[in-house]
């Protein structure tokens, strides 16, 4: 269960591995590349670069090792006028494409702030919410489906929001390729699919090997929040990050949910039925 701005001249769009396009910022003047970006390192000598730009099955090309598990489904979702408006007028502003290649998230941003990745937003809202509420943090948020990206485009367009920067990407490729180590202050992750029958329960995306690279994304002193309305997916969250040794839990099992977590709608709507949420906040060491 998940949930002005300028214009700029656009670039030319991306396109995405879903077969939707994404847009980059302006390149700088200077060298070519789209804001963000660091500069792209040759491989050493007889090696092969990814160039840049490349969607996900070409950046695994040739290599079986690189290869995950989706934790997702692309489902066909309706894209209303409003949201397809929204994302023509600000991707090219606040959306960065995929690229197999390290991103200056100061850079991205355009100034030096706490960084909170956000994987899997939804429809956005929560998201807008929190990041409207801090505008102190900058939040490098992650979606896969095209009506949350739109969605959440047009709700930082009413309100003026330009804290946050979209990725329409997977991941666990995002976190492999684009965000440098010890970069984040945060990671935010509501209401991940649960995959509740056990033979998908490998599909889940918290799972000891990502959490294992998750650590090297973190600063000392970062935190991770999960939140989750299946208890056994719960169950297991707690155990997957209690048995990082990098982790310490900031409660002795679950806790409260945090202040700057709003409820969402069918939060609101489970809770009056009696269903359960379970918040889990660890920080690094």
């Amino acid at each position: 269960m998940t949930d002005d701005l300028k214009d700029k001249q656009a670039c030319p769009p991306h396109p995405n591995p879903d077969g939707t396009t994404s847009h980059s910022t302006k390149p700088s003047k200077n060298d070519g590349q789209v804001a963000g970006y660091l500069p792209h390192t040759p491989p050493a000598a007889g090696g092969q670069s990814t160039r840049a730009g490349e969607g996900a099955n070409e950046s695994l090309r040739g290599s079986q090792v690189n290869r995950h598990i989706r934790s997702y489904v692309l489902r066909q979702g309706r894209v209303t006028v409003a949201q397809q408006r929204a994302v023509d007028t600000l991707q090219p502003v606040f959306g960065i494409p995929y690229r197999a290649q390290p991103l200056d998230l100061e850079l991205a941003f355009g100034r030096t702030a706490p960084k909170i990745l956000e994987i899997g937003f939804g429809m956005g809202d929560s998201t807008a919410t929190i990041a409207q509420a801090n505008p102190e943090n900058d939040y490098m948020c992650l979606e896969v489906h095209t009506p949350g990206v739109g969605n959440l485009f047009k709700v930082m367009g009413e309100q003026g929001i330009t804290n946050i920067r979209i990725i329409q990407h997977d991941a666990v490729e995002v976190l492999r390729d684009m965000i440098g180590e010890s970069t984040l202050d945060g990671v935010h992750i509501f209401f991940p699919d649960p995959w509740h029958k056990a033979r998908h329960n490998k599909r889940r995306l918290i799972q000891a090997p990502f959490i294992e690279k998750l650590m090297h994304k973190l600063k000392p002193g970062g935190y991770i929040h999960v939140a989750t309305d299946w208890q056994d997916y719960a169950e297991q969250v707690l155990q997957v990050l209690s048995d990082e040794p990098l982790l310490e839990n900031t409660a002795a099992e679950y806790a409260p949910r945090p202040d700057y977590r709003p409820l969402t709608k069918f939060e609101k709507r489970g809770l009056n039925l009696g269903h359960g949420v379970w918040d889990l906040v660890f920080r690094r060491r």
